[in-house]
């Protein structure tokens, strides 16, 4: 069992800094020793949150709960509630607070547990928006735990945005400034049920506790933070809170001297540095802010900030990328920032980013005289034969020059002769969207239609391509064979047609009955009757069914 113990102190370390894959690794390690020890199911149950594997993360705290449903500290159950929580089952979530409570009732995690994710509710439930709080920016500003949110104006949008659609917090739940100030609006502790820490041990048998004395006035947590603080941190949080006034007015030069006076007073804090490259980002000095970031983080490294500063000062990095045009460098900070805390709102920016690069690298490929090239290849390939080789070499083209129709239309030539007349008739379609006057796109979407028996659509290709002053051979020849073999048994043909619904509206319509009769006499009526969209539209209907034909 020593063995077990040391793997388990091995997780417990890389827990808690934040290397939650190495976490996970040893906590599975001691479970295979020990798989009766609930300690390890609720310790990787917690390193599977942290990595935002809450699928994970609940399996892990649902065994906890197998193992040890009377475990004093309630932990299995507050583990399930949280994972249930993040994946958006809140009603579930309640039920495994409760669960826990039933066991434990006295327990404070699990009833502010169960305080927040009955907060979440609200947006789903009719019940009020605590967002809505008169003076809510008063009291978020006195707060010390969400004082420092409201210098960031992405905070300040996200409330907001809260404010006017409540519905929404389901989405912003990963974000743990959010449930900070659930926390502050509601009077609760609710982070805590999401962010609990790892259990080194079972806990001890509960004992009796002795008769409370009257309780002592304690100082407010603002009051002890400020009493326990260094005389020279004290100062530094100061001098941040001037830099933060002269930064709300864009007074930058005034900002930095303040901020650069608290790193002075306080060089382990990475949130002045952090503020540095804000006003350098603010300045457009792009790559200025980027050093700054990363000097942040490795400070913030070196003494264990909270990681997702860290993940700000990555997301800072990919923003001052992305002004610079650095599409490849700001992916790999936004994957960095995600990799330290996972937020929807990088997410959401990675896979647009991701769209951006595949465009710009679709661009980037385009050369339309190697396009050409790849075209004779092709070409002299297809002479020989080899249509399966010549096709890769049209498709080589079409990469390069993608708004060439002649391309997709030797491709599906090579389709055609391969037998993939699906694929033949798509690139043909491409064709004449791309030049609706290209004749060869046509002739050969007609072909490939002949071929897949549906001659009536056959019809209608080839007569794009007729007209009185000029009629291509092959389309002719094409029309006339779709012609005679539509027409082969004509009361067939009457029979299929008239079952097609929108046929029968047609032919019971009295003004189309008229031009059909008017067609007849004068066959140069129809050309003004083709004018019409509307009529033209029934027109193609018609001679595609094979009910009519235009010689």
């Amino acid at each position: 069992m020593d063995k077990v113990t040391a793997l388990k102190d091995k997780g417990n370390a890389a827990l808690q800094a934040n290397k939650f894959d190495e976490a996970i690794k040893y906590y599975t390690e001691a479970i295979g020793l020990d798989n009766t020890n609930h300690v390890l199911y609720s310790n990787r149950s917690a390193a599977y949150a942290k990595a935002g594997k809450y699928v994970q993360a609940l399996e892990d705290a649902e065994k906890t709960v197998q193992l040890k449903p009377d475990w004093g500290k309630g932990m299995g159950y507050s583990r399930k509630g949280s994972a249930l929580a993040y994946l958006g089952r809140i009603d579930e979530s309640v039920k495994a607070y409760e669960d826990g409570l039933r066991h434990e009732p006295d327990n404070a995690q699990l009833r502010e547990g169960l305080q927040g994710v009955k907060a979440q509710q609200f947006g789903n439930k009719g019940m009020a928006n605590p967002f809505m709080t008169p003076d809510l920016f008063v009291k978020l500003r006195t707060d010390p735990r969400t004082r420092a949110y409201l210098d960031d104006p992405e905070y300040v949008k996200l409330i907001q945005d809260l404010q006017t659609n409540p519905q929404s917090l389901g989405t912003k739940l990963n974000d743990t400034r959010i449930l900070t100030t659930l926390s502050v609006l509601l009077g609760l502790n609710i982070e805590n049920a999401y962010d609990d820490e790892m259990d080194t041990s079972p806990p001890p048998p509960k004992k009796e506790s002795p008769p409370r004395s009257e309780p002592k006035k304690t100082p407010s947590k603002e009051q002890k933070m400020d009493e326990d603080l260094p005389p020279e941190k004290r100062e530094a949080l100061k001098e941040k809170e001037l830099g933060n006034q002269a930064y709300k007015k864009r007074n930058f030069e005034e900002a930095l001297k303040h901020y650069n006076k608290a790193v002075e007073l306080d060089k382990g804090d990475i949130t002045y540095l952090n503020n540095i490259a804000a006003v350098y980002f603010e300045q457009k000095g792009y790559q200025k802010c980027i050093q700054q970031c990363e000097k942040a983080i490795e400070v913030g490294r070196e003494n264990r900030a909270d990681f997702k500063l860290i993940a700000k000062a990555f997301t800072r990095i990919g923003n001052a990328h992305l002004k610079l045009g650095d599409l490849h460098s700001a992916k790999t900070a936004f994957e960095k920032s995600m990799s330290e805390f996972r937020t929807p709102e990088i997410k959401a920016l990675l896979t647009s980013l991701d769209k951006k690069i595949k465009e710009e690298e679709r661009k980037a490929y385009i050369d339309p005289e190697k396009a050409e090239e790849e075209k004779e290849k092709g070409n002299e390939l297809f002479k020989n034969g080899d249509y399966a080789a010549a096709m890769k070499h049209y498709t080589e083209a079409i990469k390069r020059n993608p708004d060439d129709p002649k391309y997709y239309s030797n491709r599906a030539a090579c389709y055609t002769k391969l037998a993939a007349f699906d694929l033949g008739l798509k690139d043909c379609e491409k064709c004449v969207e791309l030049d609706p006057k290209f004749i060869k796109g046509w002739i050969r979407k007609g072909k490939i239609l002949q071929g897949m028996q549906q001659h009536g659509k056959a019809i209608s290709a080839y007569q794009k391509t007729l007209s009185p002053n000029q009629s291509h051979f092959e389309a002719l020849e094409g029309y006339r064979s779709c012609t005679m073999a539509v027409n082969a048994n004509p009361e067939e043909v009457r029979k299929r047609a008239m079952a097609d619904p929108e046929v029968q509206a047609i032919m019971r319509d009295p003004a189309m009955r008229l031009i059909l009769e008017q067609m007849q006499n004068d066959p140069k009526a129809l050309q003004d009757h083709l004018k019409n969209p509307d009529i033209a539209a029934k027109i193609q209907k018609l001679l595609e069914s094979g009910l009519i034909a235009i010689h």
